[in-house]
């Protein structure tokens, strides 16, 4: 099972405040001092559009991360890779859309345009040997098209797994999926080739289905799960949205399935407390709530 820790980058670049790097850095050492081996650190998107993340070469320039820590990044297209590689990276993501409507409003590329951006980039990562995840965003609705049909959703995480990603995180980025949809989706993958070793699963909490749902993903196979320390991260684009799905609340699901993960949720839930003090607001996490309230 692993716990694929967002909080640093998707968390961070949907608060409203911007963090000082240095406060950045200490989290991301705490999580990992936690016990989470999986942390997606920061992007390298254009300062221009997500200002939150501008600092992301002097943040990796200053961290000394253990040996056997994967700190992924996400990167938009080849100038990203320019600075991931400056940067030391051995692990990227590339962000991709399940609809028309986002395609069009956050990569300015149709659906099946942003294929032809994506794949100079994977190619270029593969070929300096990174890793490169996919994220496949708006894979159960959509605030602008409604429900997203599930065959729409397959073809554009199966091409992204024929350019080289070696994983998909399908994304329920608005937090209306029900645990029948995730089901339904994840056998749509396997008849289409794509197998559950593949897949990892991001959920948002508008609804407060996000457990449920991950618990359906789990049974149904999957063993990544992509969650933020205290739940960090709104959604832009669903006004209700309550973010991610807090890695504490994740954490205690699966303590309570005897499921282990090496991560210390005492140390989990002090550092998210810590890090709700440094942005001035209380931790969405419910666990959180409960255990250091």
């Amino acid at each position: 099972m692993t716990i694929y820790e967002v909080g640093p980058r998707d968390g961070l670049q949907n608060e409203s405040a911007i963090v000082d790097v240095a406060v950045k850095a200490e989290f991301i050492r705490r999580l990992i001092d936690a016990g989470l081996s999986t942390v997606e650190t920061t992007s390298f998107v254009h300062p221009k559009w997500v200002p939150q993340l501008a600092d992301a070469a002097e943040l990796l320039a200053g961290l000394d991360l253990p040996a056997g820590v994967r700190a992924p990044v996400l990167v938009p297209n080849e100038r990203g890779i320019d600075r991931a590689l400056e940067a030391g990276v051995r692990e990227i993501a590339i962000f991709a859309s399940a609809t028309e409507t986002f395609a069009a409003k956050n990569l300015n590329s149709t659906l099946d345009d942003q294929f032809a951006m994506f794949t100079p980039t994977v190619q270029r990562a593969l070929g300096e040997g990174l890793a490169v995840r996919g994220y496949v965003s708006m894979c159960y609705g959509d605030p602008w098209e409604g429900d997203v049909p599930i065959d729409q959703v397959v073809k554009v995480g199966a091409r992204l797994v024929e350019l080289g990603c070696h994983e998909l995180s399908l994304g329920d980025t608005i937090g209306v999926a029900t645990p029948g949809q995730v089901r339904a989706l994840i056998a749509a993958f396997g008849a289409a080739g794509v197998g559950v070793e593949k897949l990892a699963v991001h959920f948002h909490d508008t609804y407060g289905q996000a457990l449920a749902n991950t618990l359906t993903a789990l049974r149904e196979g999957v063993t990544t799960v992509d969650s933020s320390a205290g739940g960090l991260g709104g959604c832009p684009y669903a006004e209700s949205a309550t973010g991610n799905l807090a890695t504490e609340d994740l954490l205690w699901q699966l303590d309570g399935l005897g499921i282990e993960t090496g991560v210390d949720l005492e140390k989990l839930v002090s550092t998210s407390g810590w890090m709700a003090t440094q942005l001035g607001k209380p931790s969405a996490s419910r666990v959180v709530q409960a255990l250091a309230g």
